[in-house]
């Protein structure tokens, strides 16, 4: 169980910037990365692609990896700076449930945490879009940080997780366990 004393920190939703609030609210950390860092690791990532696509008059606002303005960065964004930080990425098969995923993996075990990618209405549904969310344990309480509500929210225990993540499968979303890299 967390203690009394234990701080958790929660990073709340700005623009679509929901993949930098992810990463911070996954490492516990304001500053694990920021929006310069995300840009230099888009930028780099189009840099290293060897099929570039062409500049187009949008292209300063639409980059192949993020939306210049709002951020809204992509899989290949969170996969490269989780790497960065010696973290590795598994995409859950969501065509066996989520029984097969170790919760109880402990704190020196190998998952770090899981990072879900699911699909948003906004705007009375006239806007569509994915939005990132992390689920980490924490002294033993597992908790969804995600950046749209006001605070973290717990679980009971790891059936009612497991229930959270069968629903996020359900309805169209992705589970990313994310592991600390053990070699």
């Amino acid at each position: 169980m967390a203690s009394e004393k234990t701080q958790i920190y929660h990073e709340r939703q700005r623009l679509q910037f929901c993949l930098l609030h992810s990463l911070n609210n996954l490492f516990q950390q304001k500053d694990a990365f920021s929006r310069a860092s995300l840009n230099a690791i888009s930028k780099k990532l189009v840099l290293d692609d060897p099929n570039k696509e062409t500049w187009t008059p949008l292209s300063f606002l639409f980059k192949p990896h993020h939306n210049a303005i709002t951020g809204n960065y992509d899989i290949n964004v969170l996969i490269s700076a989780l790497e960065g930080k010696g973290k590795s990425v598994v995409w859950h098969d969501r065509r066996i449930g989520v029984s097969s995923i170790d919760l109880d993996d402990g704190p020196e075990g190998t998952l770090m945490g899981i990072v879900l990618n699911v699909p948003v209405k906004r705007y009375a549904g006239f806007w569509g879009g994915r939005h990132w969310i992390a689920v980490r344990n924490i002294d033993g309480v597992c908790y969804n940080l995600d950046s749209d509500f006001a605070t973290r929210q717990s679980f009971r225990d790891a059936e009612e997780v497991r229930e959270f993540l069968d629903c996020i499968i359900g309805h169209g979303g992705e589970i990313l366990l994310v592991k600390n890299d053990t070699w």
